[in-house]
């Protein structure tokens, strides 16, 4: 995995868990902007996870690349699951489901980046 990579995501997603944050204390619904974060943050996602993925897959061997590997098609998928649940019935809460999609997948992001042990 790249550690820049790694440092641009985990900022995208605390600022996608803070807009989420700022959407719901406003009593505002996921709008057009929520998807377009959303979206910009699955990109880093994806590109990181295929990154990593190309890695491992190429010979890189990890203690425990099971797991790497799960957490890695997790942190992809919980966004667009949280934001399908976001705009399913729009309501002020739909803003406090897509940040609290971005802090478990920020989460799964950080356990990665501790998995990441090439060679070991």
């Amino acid at each position: 995995m790249i550690g820049a990579l790694v440092v641009v995501v985990q900022v995208a997603l605390v600022a996608l868990a803070v807009y989420g944050v700022v959407l719901t204390v406003l009593n505002r619904p996921p709008d057009a902007w929520t998807k377009r974060a959303v979206g910009v943050a699955v990109a880093l996602l994806a590109v990181q996870a295929v990154i990593a993925a190309v890695q491992v897959f190429s010979g890189t061997t990890l203690p425990e690349t099971t797991t790497f590997l799960i957490y890695l098609v997790v942190s992809v998928c919980v966004l667009p699951i949280a934001l399908q649940f976001a705009t399913a019935e729009p309501t002020r809460w739909g803003g406090a489901v897509v940040a609290v999609g971005a802090i478990a997948t920020a989460v799964a992001v950080w356990r990665l980046q501790g998995l990441w042990v090439p060679g070991a």
